[in-house]
C-alpha cells in the first residue's frame, strides 16, 4: 500500500479550559492548561496512522520553545521530518474551550506554514497514493509553492480548506479546483462560500468547479456527499458528552482517507470517519490515544 502524502502544519497547541470566554477587561480564572502536539496536517496524519495506513507528514518544524516541543514529541511518536529546519520560530495555537465544548483559536503562525520549493524536490511522487492539504498553507504566502507541486505530481488532492476558504486568493482556488479535489468542508463553510441557503444548493455548486465527490459534515446529524447526482446523508454516531471540539473535522478527514485507501467504500468510511469524530468530541485535544481508538471500536 503506498503512503498518503500529508503537507501541512505541526503546532504547539495550549488548550486552556474555562467556563466562558471573558468579556473586554473582565477577571477570569481558568479551569486548567496543558500544551499538545496540534495542528490540521499532524491531526489528520495522526488519525490515518491509527487505521494503519502508510502516511508522510510533510511538516516543517522551526526553532524556539514552541518548535522544540513540536520536535521532542513528533520523534516520541516515531516521526522525523525531512525537511530542514527553517530559520525562523515555530508557531503556536492557543484554544480556548469553554464548558459546552465549543473552542476558539488564536493562532500565531510561525515556520509551520510557509514552504520551500527546494522541499519538494526531495519527494518521489509514485511513492504516494494521494495528498491531503489544507486551507490554513495555501492561504500563506507561499501556498503557490505546493500548488506547484501538487499541479506537477499528478496525485489525486483531498481539500480540507476549513473556514478559511472564503479568504484564499480566487487564483489559487481555481488552481486547486483544476486538480479536481475531493472537497472535505462542513456545512456553514460550504454554504457561506457558494452563498446557497441550502447544503443541496452549496454542494451542486461547488460539483460544478471540481468535477468530483464533495464530503459535507454536518456536526450532530454526522455528514453527507454529494457525487454530481444526489446528496447522500450517513447517520451520526451519538454521544452523551462533548469535552472539546478540537480536531473534529481533522479526525474526520483522517479517518475517511484511511478507509478509502484500506479499500473500503464512500458511505462505509464515511461511517467510520463519522465514529472516529464522534469519540474526538469526548476527548481532550485532537487526537486519540490508541487505546482509545480501539476502545471505540475504531478500525
Amino acid at each position: 500500500m503506498r503512503k498518503i502524502f500529508v503537507i501541512g502544519s505541526t503546532v504547539t497547541d495550549i488548550v486552556v479550559n474555562l467556563d466562558a470566554l471573558p468579556r473586554t477587561a473582565q477577571d477570569v480564572h481558568i479551569k486548567s492548561q496543558r500544551a499538545v502536539l496540534g495542528g490540521c496536517a499532524h491531526n489528520v496524519a495522526d488519525m490515518i496512522g491509527h487505521f494503519g495506513v502508510p502516511y508522510e507528514l510533510f511538516s516543517p518544524v522551526g526553532t524556539g520553545i514552541y518548535g522544540d516541543f513540536v520536535r521532542t514529541h513528533l520523534a516520541q511518536k516515531g516521526i522525523v521530518s525531512r525537511i530542514p529546519t527553517p530559520e525562523q520560530d515555530n508557531g503556536c495555537c492557543y484554544c480556548f474551550v469553554e464548558s459546552s465544548g465549543e473552542r476558539t483559536f488564536i493562532v500565531d503562525h510561525g515556520a509551520e506554514y510557509l514552504f520551500k520549493p527546494e522541499w519538494f524536490d526531495l519527494v518521489r511522487p509514485e511513492d504516494y497514493s494521494c495528498a491531503y492539504i489544507c486551507g490554513l498553507e495555501i492561504e500563506e504566502k507561499t501556498g503557490d509553492v505546493i500548488l506547484n507541486f501538487l499541479e506537477r505530481s499528478g496525485l489525486p488532492v483531498f481539500f480540507a480548506p476549513g473556514p478559511r476558504l472564503c479568504r484564499i486568493d480566487p487564483l489559487l482556488m481555481e488552481r486547486i479546483f483544476a486538480l479536481r479535489p475531493i472537497l472535505h468542508l462542513n456545512d456553514d463553510e460550504v454554504k457561506d462560500y457558494t452563498g446557497s441557503p441550502t447544503i443541496e444548493g452549496a454542494a451542486a455548486a461547488l460539483y460544478t468547479l471540481t468535477q468530483n465527490t464533495l464530503i459535507i459534515t454536518t456536526g450532530a446529524n454526522g455528514a453527507c456527499y454529494y457525487d454530481g447526482k444526489a446528496l447522500v446523508q450517513i447517520p451520526p454516531v451519538r454521544v452523551d458528552h462533548v469535552t472539546d471540539t478540537i480536531g473534529a473535522g481533522d479526525g474526520h478527514c483522517g479517518a475517511l482517507m484511511a478507509c478509502l485507501a484500506k479499500g473500503m467504500d464512500l458511505s462505509q468510511s464515511i461511517a467510520q470517519a463519522n465514529a472516529a469524530a464522534a469519540t474526538l468530541v469526548t476527548v481532550q485535544g485532537g487526537t486519540l490515544s490508541h487505546e482509545q481508538f480501539l476502545e471505540a471500536g475504531l478500525g
